[in-house]
């Protein structure tokens, strides 16, 4: 029986192969003509007195009730110039990241035909951390100063949260800020509806950046990666027994599916365990649903948490 199975899983595989080689051919063709504006040296570049032709022209960075002086400090403030030429010196070519966008909007159109090509905004911000890249429908605005590397002498945040301030991740914040546009928030109020609703948002990457690895679009490290996969059957096995999966209670949200330094399962594991497992497990969740079942994206995002679990049939990895 063994001997018939090898070349039917790798007859599988091939034609898995030759069907994302075909996509991917198609994907290269869709056409994409990316705009770039580098705010950040235009607002640092300028003298005080071209202020209002920066305000006229873009207005939505400067908001009423801000006299000038505001902005002409922010221009001189020898801080916040250092923090000018930290990112300037990083991203004094910016032809490769525009390069990757495109990329990636090559796939979103693909996927996604009407989306709008929007203006690539870049912008040095107030190192919001949630807000690193914003889409909003003919924009991207990007704050290059959450991209410098985490070990970046700037950044006073603990680990599990600058491990993400690193070029690799501003092409996964770009996809899940398309993933918040495009999906209303998550009104279902149970464990099993915000793992499927994060799981939706990776798996969206998983199309989007499919060179990207895991890791990077999670986020994790390699060895939190690995923790997970190793876990999978103890992590899904501990929600069952605890019958969390349906379960309403809010205080389940921080503990499995925000960015977090650690899962909280109360127990040993705990330190050892990457946050966010229950997003993770929602991926796989998502995965299996959509390697079982014909459904475009626009399916995905539109289908509940229950009919997407159901006809998941996920089993995790042993």
């Amino acid at each position: 029986m063994k001997i018939y199975i090898i070349p039917f899983v790798l007859s599988l595989f091939f034609l898995s192969c030759g069907q994302k080689n075909k996509i991917e051919k198609a994907v290269a063709e869709v056409p994409v003509e990316l705009k770039v504006v580098r705010f950040d040296k235009l607002f640092f570049e300028s003298q005080p007195k071209d202020l209002n032709k920066l305000k006229k022209e873009f207005p939505f960075f400067f908001p009423l009730g801000n006299d000038d002086e505001v902005w002409v400090e922010k221009m001189q403030n020898p801080q916040w110039r250092e923090l000018y030429s930290e990112v300037q010196k990083k991203y004094a070519d910016f032809e490769p990241t525009k390069l990757e966008l495109t990329s990636l909007f090559q796939h979103i159109k693909y996927y996604f035909p009407k989306t709008k090509t929007p203006k690539i905004i870049t912008v040095i911000s107030e190192m919001d951390y949630n807000n690193k890249a914003i889409y909003a429908d003919s924009l991207v605005v990007i704050s290059l100063e959450m991209y410098l590397g985490k070990e970046h002498k700037f950044y006073q945040f603990p680990n599990y949260i600058k491990q993400n301030f690193e070029q690799e991740q501003i092409m996964p914040d770009v996809v899940s800020g398309f993933f918040k546009y495009k999906t209303a928030p998550n009104q279902e109020k149970s464990l099993l509806s915000d793992m499927v609703y994060a799981g939706k948002e990776l798996y969206l990457k998983d199309m989007f950046l499919p060179d990207y690895s895991d890791a990077d679009k999670m986020g994790y490290t390699p060895e939190q990666i690995k923790w997970c996969e190793e876990n999978e059957s103890y992590i899904w096995r501990y929600f069952i027994e605890k019958e969390m999966l349906y379960s309403d209670d809010q205080k389940l949200i921080p503990r499995f599916i925000n960015l977090a330094p650690f899962s909280k399962f109360y127990l040993e594991i705990d330190n050892e365990s990457p946050g966010r497992v229950g997003s993770w497990i929602g991926w796989q969740i998502v995965r299996s649903y959509m390697n079982n079942n014909e459904v475009s994206l626009q399916g995905l995002l539109k289908a509940n948490a229950k009919e997407i679990f159901e006809k998941s049939k996920y089993k995790p990895k042993k």
